[in-house]
């Protein structure tokens, strides 16, 4: 079974110098974003199994977690239900608008 970190925990690693550890999160840290909050299904995907399958060129034989390449997350494969299910967190951060004008 992967082991998936919790984005709240993720978000929080630093690098040595005090960035954060997350190459994206650290361009918006030196853009002098804000952090707001996680989002923590920020992206959900849904579909029958057939369509996972389809989507993925994977086979899901029996119901549990898949680790999908590409994706950030594994995906819950439920046979019962046949529904499949990718959730993907998100971190929201504002970032101050200084200087200039709109344009129209």
């Amino acid at each position: 079974m992967p082991v998936v970190t919790p984005i709240e925990r993720y978000a929080r690693w630093q690098r040595s110098d005090g960035a954060p550890f997350d190459p994206w999160f650290r361009v918006h840290w030196r853009l002098d974003a804000e952090y707001l909050k996680v989002a923590p299904e920020a992206t959900v995907i849904t579909g029958t199994v057939a369509e996972w399958e389809g989507w993925t060129d994977m086979s899901f034989p029996e119901s549990g977690e898949y680790v999908v390449p590409g994706a950030l997350q594994p995906i819950t494969i439920d046979r019962e239900r046949n529904a499949g299910l990718y959730t993907d967190p998100n971190i929201w951060m504002r970032h101050r608008v200084t200087g200039g004008e709109l344009a129209e």
